[in-house]
């Protein structure tokens, strides 16, 4: 019989133990109740055990709200929203390519009627090369040109065939041969006037005709 009451009497002082524990760790307005070592106090399923204090409120402010009542509460409280980073500095758009229109007189190129470089024309084309060593390149076009004597198959044939004797010059210089793009436009587009240069063929009117006998180079690049 007295071995059973002195059973009895430490268990209750050790309800009285854990009930003073227990309110000491709940002094400071904790919503959840906190065990010696810190830690809030769970059920055996697992389910925070609340004070008197607890509200979604106090809860959303109490560090263990998140662990333990996370449905309950606001989800940017949970998961607060991932900071995007500040925009930098506006960048300045690309720059557009610049084009660059050459144009050199045939007769400067070639001999009359033909279609095979000559070392003056040579000569015109380094100073291509050298404009297009100095920018980023994209792109470079030659399109031939004829004057109106002649039928017009056979000044297209002659004008495709400059734009590509000035293309494998180019290109025996290091430019690259996907850069450059041949045309020819035959005598479709003179620049000289209908009355300028009347009458038949002649010195004359060849001479006359000169600037409509012409391979138009377009150097297209940035700088």
């Amino acid at each position: 019989m007295k071995s059973k009451i002195i059973t009895t009497l430490l268990a209750s002082i050790g309800l009285f133990a854990a009930a003073g524990s227990v309110q000491a760790q709940t002094a400071n307005d904790r919503v959840y109740v906190i065990d010696q070592r810190g830690e809030v106090v769970v059920s055996g399923t697992g389910l925070c055990w609340r004070t008197g204090f607890w509200t979604p409120a106090a809860a959303a402010k109490d560090p263990a709200g998140c662990k333990c009542d996370k449905d309950l509460l606001p989800k940017e409280v949970c998961e607060p929203a991932v900071a995007r980073p500040a925009p930098g500095a506006a960048q300045p758009p690309p720059s557009k390519p610049a084009a660059d229109k050459i144009t050199v007189a045939a007769d400067a190129l070639f001999d009359f009627d033909k279609a095979t470089l000559r070392p003056e024309g040579k000569a015109k084309l380094d100073e291509v090369v050298s404009k297009s060593k100095a920018i980023q390149l994209e792109l470079i076009t030659a399109t031939g040109h004829t004057d109106r004597f002649g039928s017009d198959a056979y000044n297209q044939r002659l004008s495709e065939k400059r734009a590509a004797a000035v293309k494998a010059y180019l290109v025996s210089k290091g430019i690259a041969s996907n850069l450059v793009i041949t045309a020819g436009k035959g005598k479709t587009q003179p620049v000289t006037k209908p009355d300028q240069c009347p009458g038949p063929k002649s010195k004359k009117t060849i001479a006359c005709l000169q600037p409509d006998r012409r391979v138009d180079i377009e150097v297209i690049g940035n700088k």
